[in-house]
């Protein structure tokens, strides 16, 4: 793990220990939100997404909410509402595979925070939440039935905060070979 590895490691850990996490999305939270369906045409058709919300698929859509942060990230879930959280910046310039792979990741999360499974937390490592492991073999498997290589698939897995020994555990745990 190289030191910019560890230095996002550390401070993740000690914003979960002071709860920050908690406290900025529940300010995030107090900002405006937009319609799901408003930016996001037809999602409700793409396989992919049926197969996470089966027969509820249309009606959790439409009751979805964005909310834009201009600040970090990419895209995630807000734990205290539920609401998708993107970047206006990613979703305008950010790669049209990752983006799409990234809301089909976020999407499972939002149908577990539905079922109440705690999204943050814990006592496992990123790569090995539950959660993540699950949201990462919807995005897999759909870029798999979309033809997209092995190789194509490692670059999508990696990102800033984990490491490439975590990144080998996460692909082989997906069966993807990197």
């Amino acid at each position: 793990m190289n030191w910019r590895e560890k230095l996002i490691n550390s401070t993740f850990r000690i914003a979960q220990l002071l709860h920050l996490p908690r406290l900025l999305f529940l300010i995030l939270s107090l900002g405006p939100s937009h319609s799901f369906t408003d930016y996001f045409l037809g999602v409700e058709e793409i396989d992919a997404v049926k197969q996470i919300f089966g027969d509820m698929t249309k009606e959790v859509l439409s009751n979805l909410r964005i909310q834009f942060m201009k600040f970090g990230g990419y895209m995630g879930v807000n734990p205290s509402t539920g609401n998708l959280m993107i970047n206006p910046n990613y979703l305008n310039n950010g790669d049209e595979l990752d983006i799409y792979l990234d809301l089909v990741h976020e999407l499972v999360h939002v149908r577990q925070w539905r079922e109440g499974k705690a999204l943050f937390g814990g006592h496992y490592k990123y790569v090995e939440r539950p959660t993540e492991v699950e949201a990462y073999r919807y995005a897999v498997e759909e870029a798999k039935r979309q033809g997209v290589s092995s190789e194509r698939i490692c670059l999508y897995l990696k990102t800033e905060w984990i490491s490439e020994a975590d990144l080998r555990q996460l692909a082989k745990s997906l069966g993807v070979k990197c």
